[in-house]
């Protein structure tokens, strides 16, 4: 037997498959999406949808069953290109806290500053998004929908404050 093959998890062992299909269209997934989801319910698991990919968790024959089925469901409805993790759970539960990342950050920053995001003035809420942006939060999938919910300004408001953070040039006329 070869060494991959004497690795290959048994069919009882549970395993995490994470998945990623493109095109991705923030708030509206496409029937691609929709179809790979649908082929995973049909399969048996109910996929969990979250800021970076969609989960489903079982044991790897079922598993392995599944990601074959919402490939093909994928593919066969627009998808351009699918990425496929599966490792243990326990590797995978690592990134789990990612799920909570940004609300985390939102409430380091909001601590930082003395008041929620909504309560901040103008200039605080350009320092929140500096420091955000130096955190890496804008790198979260819908990050700046998010916060611009949370402070009571638009995504076009908190692009803005990231274009002159960019630029290093002052505040913005929007607020």
């Amino acid at each position: 037997m070869s060494d991959a093959a004497s690795s290959t998890p048994s069919a009882a062992t549970d395993v995490r498959a994470e998945f990623l299909i493109e095109p991705f269209v923030e708030g509206a997934p496409g029937p691609h999406v929709k179809a790979a989801e649908e082929a995973c319910r049909t399969a048996g698991f109910e996929p969990d949808v979250g800021p970076f990919a969609t989960t489903i968790d079982g044991p790897f024959e079922r598993v392995v069953e599944a990601v074959d089925q919402l490939l093909r469901a994928a593919y066969e409805n627009g998808a351009s290109a699918v990425q496929v993790r599966v490792g243990e759970p326990e590797a995978a539960a690592r990134f789990d806290d990612l799920h909570d990342a940004l609300e985390r950050m939102v409430s380091a920053v909001e601590d930082e500053l003395g008041l929620p995001l909504a309560d901040l003035k103008r200039a605080d809420k350009q320092a929140a998004v500096r420091l955000l942006d130096e955190r890496g939060a804008f790198l979260l999938r819908k990050a700046v929908e998010a916060v611009g919910e949370m402070m009571g300004v638009s995504r076009i408001t908190i692009y803005n404050y990231l274009n002159a953070i960019e630029k290093g040039a002052g505040p913005t006329a929007e607020g």
